[in-house]
């Protein structure tokens, strides 16, 4: 059967139109692919995660990872020696507030002195945008801390999604990435990578270790915040392909042909 020519060229138009598009984002490209990739997928794991929770799927499996790390003859006692609670009161800090403003504060400075002032404003909006998000999220969501054991520490906000986890996401992928791209090697590439994966990763078992948020508030905490770090990713990447924001990669030594000095491959 032959379809219509008005619906024959309809479609045409229409796989014209999404090539166009896609070719305008750069989505024939594996970093803003794989950008925005992570940000659909690990979104949809967020939602998805919130429905469970809200619908108490999630309780029972919360509530026996946090026994299972407390002594069962004494619920205010995490499982382990004394310096390791103190360590994990340590690690939390990582997550915090202030660390994270320092962070970011100290980031931008240094941006802004090296002369990227608009790389210091886009890392500024990301870690901004996404502590506003978060905001946003607990005051949706209002479920209340764990009642199960004790707090290892003083909280006061809301419970899910764990902002320390989804903030130590944002903060360091985010700081992670960029360094990452201005480094040429690769094994350091990796470190640095592996260092903000490590680090988010840490902050989140703290919090379930000192019983300030259950399991399920720290893995929408991390699901949240990666979809956000990536989607900053994402963006960053098309503004710096429309010069709107400078390419933070070096300027290489040598230029090749059709090269001209003072520019950067596009990655």
């Amino acid at each position: 059967m032959r379809l219509p020519g008005i619906a024959r060229t309809g479609g045409g138009a229409l796989w014209r139109g999404s090539s166009a598009v896609w070719v305008r984002l750069h989505l024939n490209e594996v970093g803003p692919l794989v950008s925005l990739l992570l940000v659909s997928t690990l979104g949809y794991g967020f939602f998805a995660l919130a429905r469970e929770v809200g619908e108490g799927s999630t309780a029972a499996l919360d509530r026996k990872i946090l026994l299972a790390l407390r002594n069962p003859a004494d619920l205010s006692d995490p499982l382990g020696p004394a310096w390791l609670e103190e360590a994990m009161r340590d690690i939390t800090g990582w997550g915090s507030v202030v660390t994270i403003v320092f962070l970011t504060a100290a980031a931008v400075i240094y941006l802004a002195l090296a002369g990227r002032q608009r790389v210091a404003v886009f890392v500024l909006a990301a870690v901004g945008g996404g502590e506003a998000v978060s905001t946003v999220l607990k005051l949706f969501y209002h479920r209340p801390r764990p009642d199960l054991v004790p707090h290892g520490m003083e909280v006061f906000t809301a419970s899910f999604p764990s902002g320390h986890a989804m903030m130590s996401a944002i903060a360091y992928l985010t700081l992670a990435t960029l360094l990452a791209r201005v480094e040429r090697r690769r094994s350091v590439k990796a470190l640095l990578l592996a260092l903000g994966i490590v680090m988010t990763v840490m902050v989140g078992i703290s919090r379930v270790y000192l019983g300030v948020h259950w399991p399920s508030d720290v893995l929408a905490g991390w699901c949240v915040g990666a979809a956000w770090a990536a989607l900053c990713w994402f963006v960053a990447l098309q503004l710096q392909r429309r010069g709107e924001v400078e390419d933070p990669d070096p300027t290489p030594a040598s230029t090749g042909p059709g090269q001209h000095k003072g520019t950067t491959p596009a990655v």
